[in-house]
């Protein structure tokens, strides 16, 4: 089984347009998601850290495709979060350029997508996943904050988001919580498969 000694993450570089992505032999598993979800929490409950990916007090704080090296064996790229209202709107034409980029030309093994498990996804959500479905890699989502959950609503919910993002069978929904850490096993698991 491949390990990965996730205490060793290094920030490598922010990519502000496609001639600065990565092509690499190794691996580059690829997070996206909302602006509020709680992605840089999820990333920094993965590598076992406070505060490695910036935690904003105000969302969409990544605003550009940013690369960390984990282990010298894997690249974890952090895609801008999307539908943030309060940006200008030639922000939000400069990130969806950028992101329809890094799609065409970026270089995804393994597609992470984060949702908020409280909440139907978002139109936004549902365009993620149509571009990560697109790429023809495997890609898993990650249904984040479940502590904010009953119990009794989390069946019900992740099938809601199954059936809105329209997810083939063979995708993998992580009933996860940064806060709490569960599912981080799990995604762990998947992540390791491609070392």
């Amino acid at each position: 089984m491949a390990t990965l000694n996730v205490n060793k993450a290094e920030f490598i570089k922010s990519a502000a347009s496609p001639s600065q992505f990565i092509q690499s032999s190794m691996p580059c598993i690829v997070f996206a998601g909302k602006s509020n979800v709680g992605k840089s929490s999820v990333i920094n409950r993965m590598l076992n850290r406070k505060n490695f990916a910036r935690v904003g007090a105000s969302p969409g704080k990544t605003v550009h495709v940013n690369y960390f090296l984990i282990d010298g064996k894997l690249y974890l790229v952090d895609l801008p979060g999307y539908g943030y209202a309060k940006v200008s709107q030639s922000e939000k034409q400069r990130w969806g350029r950028l992101m329809e980029d890094f799609f065409a030309k970026g270089q995804i093994n393994l597609g992470v997508m984060i949702v908020d498990s409280r909440h139907k996804p978002t139109a936004d959500d549902v365009t993620m996943a149509e571009w990560f479905k697109a790429s023809g890699s495997p890609m898993v989502v990650v249904a984040n904050k479940l502590d904010k959950l009953k119990k009794s609503e989390i069946e019900g919910n992740l099938e809601r988001i199954r059936e809105t993002l329209e997810l083939p069978e063979d995708v993998k929904l992580i009933p996860f919580s940064a806060e709490k850490g569960v599912g981080r096993e799990i995604l762990m698991s998947e992540i390791l498969k491609f070392i």
